[in-house]
């Protein structure tokens, strides 16, 4: 068991046909997730093309989410935590938190992305809309998107399967400004374990 210390990143090789067990471990913590192609990392799992791909919103269990090439790349294959997850929103950055009227540095997915990456000796290309396990934000009269706090239950996780040799990183969300990680606003640490 791998920890993702609050408002960290880590990464992790996957093998085709491994498995990440990422778990939920205080109930309430967002994990911004990535894939990218081992060979290739230009080549990594997009929101945009896996919502066309699986053709709704939120993937469910059987999914398999697609990279920009439109390739299957991650499939979700176990989710005990209620099946709330977001496609939506952009990994938050130094930018979203000036927005919401934080004047200094704020640990950001962002930057865990990169530090995730860096610890495999890795640089992201970019930072691509993340698969955000747990998180909440329901779109409300067909249009409007809201921040709720997540329905996932402590220990409650997801099980990813890899659909070809790639890099997964996660990303413990620190927004501490919005309800994004529960009511009580406080990050905390999530946990991962990879199955063969």
């Amino acid at each position: 068991m791998i920890e993702i210390p609050a408002r960290q990143g880590k990464a992790v090789r996957l093998r085709k046909g491994q498995c990440v067990k990422v778990i939920n471990t205080r109930g309430q913590q967002v994990v911004d997730t990535w894939a990218f192609n081992a060979d290739d990392l230009h080549e990594l799992m997009s929101m945009e093309h896996s919502r066309v791909a699986i053709g709704h919103i939120i993937p469910a269990v059987g999914d398999a989410l697609v990279t920009n090439r439109r390739r299957p790349i991650l499939s979700l294959v176990e989710d005990t935590s209620g099946g709330i997850h977001d496609t939506l929103f952009a990994a938050c950055d130094r930018w979203r938190y000036e927005v919401l009227g934080c004047t200094e540095y704020h640990d950001n997915c962002t930057d865990n992305l990169a530090a995730g990456m860096a610890g495999l000796g890795l640089t992201p290309p970019e930072t691509p809309a993340p698969l955000n396990l747990f998180m909440n934000i329901p779109v409300v009269d067909g249009n409007r998107v809201e921040v709720r706090p997540p329905v996932s239950t402590p220990g409650s996780y997801v099980r990813l399967r890899a659909e070809m040799d790639c890099i997964v990183a996660f990303s413990a969300c620190p927004q501490d400004m919005l309800p994004v990680n529960g009511p009580e606003m406080r990050p905390t640490e999530a946990h991962f374990e990879v199955l063969d």
